[in-house]
């Protein structure tokens, strides 16, 4: 367990992991890194219930309850026991920034809309697959309230059971061992055009799907379903960059999160992921749909296994146990950090797509849930992010972006209904998508 005693309170904290630390030095008044995960249940919620589960389930997710704080060198999080989180109804534009210093102090928010439950979290407490853990518990226990008899179990905790060592630790520390540090370094990539929105104004359109249509298309292409939505993003960026008429052709890339619990056994709820970047550079010539296919499909089978994942997280983890490293203050940590991911890393992708995968409950939970829906919240630069994940036969795709147009998610949807796959779209537009 990554865990310290402070010396005069004796109270625990937590260092930040390995991603949770590029995350607060991004934070600007119009930037933070919130993402959005919701339940969509099959009767309206009631909010008085909905509070009481979340007064009941947070304790058993110590890691959640945080507040953050600023050291000389580094951040670290530690217990927060003020009032709350309070559920609120929900608002317009989700993932709001998120402020450190708000009267709470807490990182993480929930609301409710109709028969909507959605708990956004800022980054540096988790990735989405410990995030859906415990919304999935909030919603078991609220299910509860209701009196439904749902068990724990598929990732709802039972809340009489302390949180195990396993469930806080870094596993980055844990498990980055290689010998092997891949260098950073790619190449600058074709970013979006748009005209930017006001302040704070975030344009969602979801798709919703069925599963086995994604399924049978993906089959069809030989590929996995993560491939296929992969390649068809890129398909919709490389036909955008054309509609743009741009003077000179760059590679479009995507920046993916991969889950690493898939590779390395660990039960940790905060971050545990690495990013991937498939890519297609139209400067070698023009590529069709099937050929965009099958070079997301080797790039996959190359990249994602565990040993370059480990060479992957061993280059973050050589950073921070840098002894210079250690020793500078925070204040210039930030600004070096900011000024790396402003000139090279966020420009190293066209878009970000993540796919938290299928979501599993205890089969008594089913008959109350429709789906879920993951957001990844506002893009750093002027680009579009996309989330995906799957509940039973029910597929969402949720796109996010601070830009009045929406050719990439209207190309993005076309392919799908090109290859047959009927799509029924949701947005929080007021007007029709341009």
């Amino acid at each position: 367990m990554n865990m310290s005693k402070r010396t005069n309170h004796k109270t625990p904290w937590y260092r930040l992991d390995l991603s949770a630390i590029v995350y607060p030095t991004l934070q600007r008044r119009n930037f933070s890194s919130v993402y959005r995960l919701t339940a969509v249940l099959k009767e309206k919620v009631e909010p008085n219930l909905l509070q009481r589960a979340v007064d009941q389930t947070l304790p058993r997710f110590p890691t959640f309850k945080v507040a953050m704080r600023k050291g000389v060198f580094w951040r670290y999080l530690e217990p927060n026991n003020r009032p709350g989180p309070f559920v609120e109804p929900d608002i317009m534009n989700p993932c709001m920034p998120m402020s450190f210093q708000n009267s709470s102090r807490y990182l993480i928010r929930i609301y409710y809309y109709q028969n909507r439950i959605s708990l956004e979290v800022f980054h540096s407490l988790s990735d989405g697959s410990g995030a859906m853990c415990l919304l999935k518990t909030i919603t078991a226990v609220y299910l509860r309230m209701k009196g439904y008899p749902i068990p724990s179990g598929q990732g709802v905790l039972e809340l009489s059971e302390k949180p195990q060592a396993e469930e806080l630790e870094d596993a980055y520390l844990r498990y980055a061992s290689s010998r092997v540090r891949p260098p950073r370094s790619r190449d600058k990539t074709y970013r979006i055009r748009g005209t930017r929105e006001p302040f704070y104004t975030l344009n969602i359109i979801t798709g919703i799907l069925k599963v086995q249509q994604v399924l049978s298309v993906s089959k069809h292409y030989q590929v996995s379903v993560t491939e296929y939505l992969n390649a068809v993003l890129l398909h919709a960026l490389l036909q955008k960059q054309k509609e743009d008429h741009v003077f000179r052709e760059l590679p479009v890339s995507i920046a993916m999160p991969v889950n690493l619990r898939r590779f390395f056994p660990s039960k940790t709820l905060r971050n545990f992921i690495t990013m991937v970047y498939p890519s297609i550079d139209p400067r070698m010539g023009e590529y069709t749909f099937e050929e965009i296919l099958l070079q997301v499909h080797h790039y996959m089978r190359y990249y994602i296994n565990n040993k370059f994942l480990n060479a992957d997280i061993t280059t973050n983890a050589a950073v921070t146990k840098n002894p210079l490293i250690r020793v500078v203050p925070l204040f210039i940590k930030d600004l070096v950090v900011r000024q790396f991911y402003k000139r090279v890393q966020d420009k190293q992708s066209s878009a970000g797509l993540t796919n938290l995968g299928v979501v599993e409950t205890p089969d008594e939970m089913r008959p109350h849930i429709e789906r879920f829906d993951v957001l990844m919240g506002q893009p750093f630069s002027a680009r579009t992010n996309c989330a995906v994940v799957s509940y039973g036969d029910t597929l969402s795709i949720s796109f996010a972006s601070s830009i009045v147009e929406a050719d990439v998610e209207r190309l993005f949807f076309c392919r799908l209904v090109k290859d047959g796959i009927h799509v029924m779209i949701e947005s929080n537009r007021k007007t029709g998508v341009k």
